[in-house]
Parts: structure tokens; C-alpha cells; sequence
């Protein structure tokens, strides 16, 4: 066992490396009167900023073909589950599609809903060729819809200049394509007018 003067002597060893910039006679002073506070001096880290991790270009995705469904999945057959989901979805957000339902609430509903899995067909064009398709919507860009036909054929079909009816529960609702050129996900912020226009 160490002696009062070693142990003093290690005592104000330590104080001396532990407080530096304090002088003796300041380390002795402070032992005579009160307890010493030993304080820690370390360097302040940089916070790092964290980077958001960036996504795909449009070029990139195009590259990877992450938008284009094989041909073999196609099928009208394969995408009627997912009419079907849309159905109750369509109910849901409707709080349920009665008899009494207001057709310009429904009509409301329907403009800033999603549209994948919906089944609609062209009652109006420009082009004659597209009228009377009908399918469901498997993909919808700003300004074009990809429709499964019964006939297991993807048909790409313009907003622009195109009507298209969609009827659910009995309740139809016609979608002007020239004022419908949106993505699907800008379109739950977006105010429409509900008075239709008899323009293409």
C-alpha cells in the first residue's frame, strides 16, 4: 500500500495531466476548499450529413425494362383479380355505391382515384380506330393508358382526344382524356371541373 505522499504526490500528478491549461497553485486551491470536478475536453464531431439515396432516371428505367410486361403475362385473364380489388376499392372510397348516391360524388371519387385494375372502354376519338376498345387499365402514364383487351392484346391508347366510359355498380362515368393528362399519383391534388365538355 502506497503512503499519504505518494498517494498525494499521484493525486497531483493526475490533476495536472487531467486540467492542463490550470496552473498549481489554481489545482491546489481548488483541493483546499472543494471537490474537483475532472472534465472530459474532446473534439466536437461534424455531424455527416446523410445522403438520400437517389433513384432511377427515366433513361435508366427504360434500360432496365422496368415498365414492360412480358408477353407471356398478357393475359385478360391473369389481371380480373385485380378488377376485382378495384371494385371494392371503388366501394370503399364511395363508402359503399347505393342507389341514392349522388352520381357527381361518385363522378368526384372517380377522377382523383387510382385506375389500375379499372375496365374501360373508348366511346369517343379522333381516331375511329380507337373507339370500341375496351380493357383493363394494367398501367396509366401522363398521357397514355396500357389496356389488356379480352382478346389478350396490350393496346397503348392516347388521353389525348379519346373518351372513355367506366361503369361501376351500375353508376358510368366518362373520363375527357385532353383534361385528364396527369400521372396517377398528382391527380388526388388536383381540382376538376365536373361540368363535362363536348370538345375531344
Amino acid at each position: 500500500p502506497q503512503g499519504p505522499e505518494e498517494a498525494r504526490a499521484f493525486v497531483n500528478a493526475f490533476l495536472k495531466s487531467s486540467m492542463p491549461k490550470m496552473k498549481d497553485e489554481a489545482i491546489q486551491d481548488i483541493l483546499s476548499r472543494k471537490a474537483v470536478v475532472l472534465e472530459h475536453y474532446c473534439k466536437k464531431q461534424k455531424k455527416q450529413k446523410r445522403k438520400k439515396p437517389k433513384g432511377f432516371t427515366a433513361k435508366q428505367r427504360r434500360e432496365m425494362r422496368l415498365f414492360e410486361i412480358e408477353p407471356e403475362q398478357q393475359r385478360y385473364a391473369i389481371f380480373l383479380p385485380l378488377h376485382e380489388l378495384w371494385k371494392q376499392y371503388i366501394r370503399d372510397l364511395c363508402h359503399g355505391l347505393k342507389p341514392d348516391t349522388q352520381p357527381h360524388m361518385v363522378q368526384s371519387k372517380l377522377l382523383k382515384a387510382d385506375l389500375h385494375g379499372a375496365i374501360v372502354t373508348v366511346t369517343k376519338s379522333k381516331c375511329p380506330s380507337y373507339v370500341g376498345i375496351t380493357g383493363i387499365i394494367l398501367q396509366e402514364f401522363k398521357h397514355v393508358f396500357k389496356i389488356i383487351t379480352k382478346e389478350d392484346k396490350l393496346k397503348v391508347v392516347p388521353k389525348l382526344n379519346n373518351v372513355f366510359s367506366l361503369e361501376i355498380d351500375g353508376f358510368v362515368s366518362y373520363i375527357y382524356g385532353s383534361k385528364f393528362q396527369l400521372r396517377a399519383s398528382e391527380r388526388s391534388a388536383r381540382k376538376f371541373k365536373l361540368k363535362g365538355t363536348i370538345d375531344l
